[in-house]
């Protein structure tokens, strides 16, 4: 018994020593005191906690399940284990460590006393948001997950950041923020709701806010500035000089063309760009970034000389024709007419694609009028202008068809030149309707040059003049007076058309066909049908002769009419007059012989 009370006292000594010497000055042992003396001393130098105090602590030991902490009483303080177990399963205590803990649970009977290092943090941090709140001060805290409506920050606690007070404007990617360290303002808090509310969005207002004083002041006209787009439209970009938004046009980007403005930003570039006016009243600026270099168009009438050829990209196409960038911010257009000396180029796509590199040549150049006419068709020789040469007016030229249309056909020669055989030059006789009833595309066949207009690129062809005009000699074959045979072909009111040969017809005029009075041929005669006439006259130049049916077996009368058509007739005005003049007279002179 009295060996574990002297025990007993040399334990309670060795506290007393640990405690910092507690009271040293105040309470003063004359190594008379009884036990219950002693005793009484110890108890009144341990301090008094309350449940939820915060206390500094000092680790005296580490075990499995709980730390214990000496805080000043004469128990040490337990904390579970698991509040010092970090992410990768360590325990990251060690003896000696000192700390703030919280009192948990004081039973002074059963001399028990629950520590928490976990909640004294909480409530440190619960002081440190009161003040910062009074104070209007900032706190800072990492964003750790996305949560309805916002985020979710460490600060010491959790707290959430509205996604409306997390940044100026909206925010389009909300993931990219998630593990990032801000700077936020306490806008309120509850600590018995457990609930804080921070906004970053009002630190940024106010600092934008002393940014925008600052460029207001700074911003004059042609001054260049840094910086960032805000926001891309497909008119123009939105630019952030500092608390300021400027507008730069698309028209402003670039020298060259912009088909939209998000080819060449992102939201969030840093760009250089010089102020072209400022509307200090409504805030409003125009800046532009074409401007920080030259205008090209200064410099294109020494670079485009009329007749240089130069080479570009094509870079649009329309119903008229092709743009072609020669440098940015310089086109020229090719126009259709220019692309091809023979083809008919209905649309430039016939002959170059956007993105394709060609050559060109300068036609015409208005600096002034930011416009160069260019061709393509001028960088190889013009095949009208040697033709002519190649294929003079009477060369018989071989050919197959290409096309064939109501008004002759489009025969192929070279280098893309199509001569033209008009209906009319097909046959000396047959009377065409349309081309096709006698030819096909593809058919190769022979013409004659006919004329050939350089100006106007026409090739003009026939196909009947490479054979003799039978007209031309039709007054050899079919004397006047003569008695034909002929197969009828067509009846009209007005006669009976009979053919004599192929492509040579004559007309039996209705006053001619009988001495009785017809009325319509049709009535008398059938398509078909061969009848014999007699050869009246004959119009080789207007390729008409005329026949007659009551004259047949009727020499005297014949004879006479001939003399009446002779003796009546006027000096002749054209060749076919004289030769029809002349017919008669001979027919008349031979006649006279035979009854002689």
């Amino acid at each position: 018994m009295n060996n574990n009370i002297a025990e007993e006292n040399q334990n309670m000594n060795q506290e007393l020593e640990t405690q910092n010497e507690v009271n040293e000055s105040e309470i003063e042992l004359t190594g008379e005191e009884t036990m219950e003396e002693l005793l009484d001393i110890y108890d009144s130098s341990l301090s008094k906690f309350e449940e939820g105090q915060v206390v500094t602590g000092t680790v005296i030991s580490v075990g499995r399940e709980t730390v214990l902490v000496d805080v000043g009483y004469k128990s040490e303080g337990q904390i579970s284990i698991h509040e010092f177990i970090s992410e990768d399963g360590n325990v990251s205590v060690n003896v000696g460590d000192e700390f703030e803990v919280m009192i948990e649970v004081w039973d002074e009977e059963e001399e028990t006393v629950l520590l928490s290092r976990d909640k004294a943090k909480k409530v440190k941090v619960w002081d440190a948001i009161k003040d910062i709140y009074d104070e209007d001060g900032t706190i800072e805290g990492v964003i750790t997950s996305r949560v309805k409506g916002g985020f979710s920050v460490d600060i010491g606690l959790l707290a959430f950041l509205p996604g409306s007070q997390a940044d100026l404007r909206p925010i389009r990617n909300m993931d990219e923020m998630v593990g990032q360290t801000y700077t936020f303002k306490i806008l309120k808090y509850n600590k018995k709701r457990n609930n804080i509310v921070l906004s970053r969005r009002v630190l940024l207002e106010n600092e934008r806010e002393k940014m925008r004083s600052a460029t207001l002041s700074a911003i004059e006209n042609d001054k260049v500035m840094e910086g960032i787009v805000k926001n891309i439209t497909e008119y123009g970009v939105f630019v952030d000089l500092g608390g300021v938004d400027g507008l730069l046009h698309i028209t402003d980007i670039s020298w060259g063309r912009v088909k939209h403005p998000s080819e060449l930003f992102s939201v969030g570039d840093h760009i250089k760009v010089k102020i072209l006016s400022f509307d200090f009243e409504k805030e409003r600026v125009s800046l532009g970034m074409k401007q920080l270099t030259p205008d090209p168009w200064t410099t294109a009438a020494d670079k485009y000389p009329i007749g240089s050829k130069i080479k570009g990209r094509v870079v649009s196409l329309t119903d008229y024709g092709a743009f072609i960038e020669l440098e940015e911010g310089v086109e020229g257009l090719i126009h259709v007419s220019e692309m091809s000396w023979t083809r008919k180029i209905r649309h430039p796509s016939q002959m170059v694609a956007v993105g394709e590199q060609v050559e060109a040549v300068v036609l015409d150049l208005k600096p002034e009028n930011r416009r160069i006419s260019l061709g393509i068709k001028q960088t190889v020789e013009n095949p009208w202008e040697v033709i002519s040469q190649k294929y003079p007016v009477g060369t018989i030229i071989e050919g197959k068809i290409k096309n064939i249309t109501e008004f002759g056909l489009f025969i192929g020669i070279d280098d893309d030149i199509d001569g033209l055989v008009h209906i009319s030059d097909i046959s000396w006789t047959k009377r065409i309707k349309h081309p096709s009833e006698i030819y096909k595309k593809n058919d190769t066949i022979q013409a004659v040059v006919l004329d050939i207009d350089k100006a106007n690129e026409r090739f003009s062809l026939g196909i009947k003049q490479t054979q003799v005009d039978p007209w031309e000699t039709v007054a050899e074959r079919y004397d006047v007076g003569k008695e034909i045979s002929g197969v009828i072909t067509n009846l009209t009111d007005f006669g009976v058309f009979v053919e004599l040969e192929e492509g040579i017809e004559g007309l039996v005029h209705v006053s001619e066909i009988s001495k009785e009075n017809i009325k319509s041929p049709k009535d008398h005669y059938q398509i078909g049908e061969t009848i014999t006439a007699k050869v009246m006259n004959i119009n080789s130049d207007e390729r008409r002769i005329g026949l007659s049916i009551k004259r047949l077996n009727e020499d005297d009368d014949d004879n006479r009419y001939l003399e009446e058509i002779a003796k009546s007739s006027k000096p002749a005005a054209s060749a076919f007059g004289e030769m029809l003049r002349s017919n008669i007279q001979e027919k008349l002179e031979a006649e006279k012989k035979e009854n002689e």
